[in-house]
């Protein structure tokens, strides 16, 4: 199988993560998407939305794609956790899935920061994709380094310039401001169910 791994905050979850999603999946001939929902990710600092109504919303926005899975494999871990610790524990798992590991152009240039850069690029092709700001994806690559024997290649998607950010719905709800058109339906409906986000 050919799996894609989308992790995040989803805090909340958005159409401009949809689309991501959606674009790797067509260019990478992916069998599955997971969203991998992380409970406390170590470079995202401050107040987060509890991780069960983060994964309960990812569950809502993806609900009838028959490839989209919702993974609560770092959402039920405790303390921080890295990349390259889930790619490992899905590869122990799954050792004869193809793995790849899907982000953004702006995180890309964070990876070689990261905890064990390499060990992600060993494990699973990284593909990545272009987001506002950094319209192509190619120039871009060239700050990951050389991860040395048994890295997999980059994969490059490029995707419609989509300038929604989850912060700034997470502001435009606090001030009672609309989100239609940015989040599903049925997201900003548990959003109002549960009083989420609100001043």
């Amino acid at each position: 199988m050919r799996l894609g791994l989308f992790g995040g905050t989803f805090d909340p979850i958005h159409l401009g993560h949809l689309i991501l999603a959606e674009a790797c999946r067509e260019a990478c001939a992916l069998d599955r998407v997971w969203f991998v929902v992380a409970g406390q990710p170590p470079h995202k600092q401050g107040e987060r939305t509890a991780v069960a109504h983060r994964v309960e919303m990812v569950r809502i926005a993806i609900a009838g794609h028959p490839a989209f899975e919702v993974s609560e494999l770092e959402a039920k871990r405790p303390g921080p956790h890295y990349s390259f610790e889930t790619l490992e524990a899905i590869h122990r798992e799954r050792p004869h899935d193809e793995l790849f590991f899907l982000i953004g152009a702006d995180s890309l240039t964070d990876l070689p920061t990261w905890r064990r850069p390499e060990r992600v690029a060993q494990l699973a092709t990284i593909v990545v994709v272009n987001r506002p700001g950094l319209d192509k994806t190619a120039g871009v690559t060239d700050v990951l380094p050389d991860f040395g024997p048994g890295s997999h290649p980059l994969r490059a998607v490029n995707i419609p310039p989509i300038g929604i950010a989850s912060h700034d719905l997470r502001k435009r709800l606090i001030e009672g401001r609309s989100v239609r058109y940015q989040i599903p339906r049925g997201v900003e409906a548990y959003i109002d169910a549960q009083g989420l986000y609100r001043g």
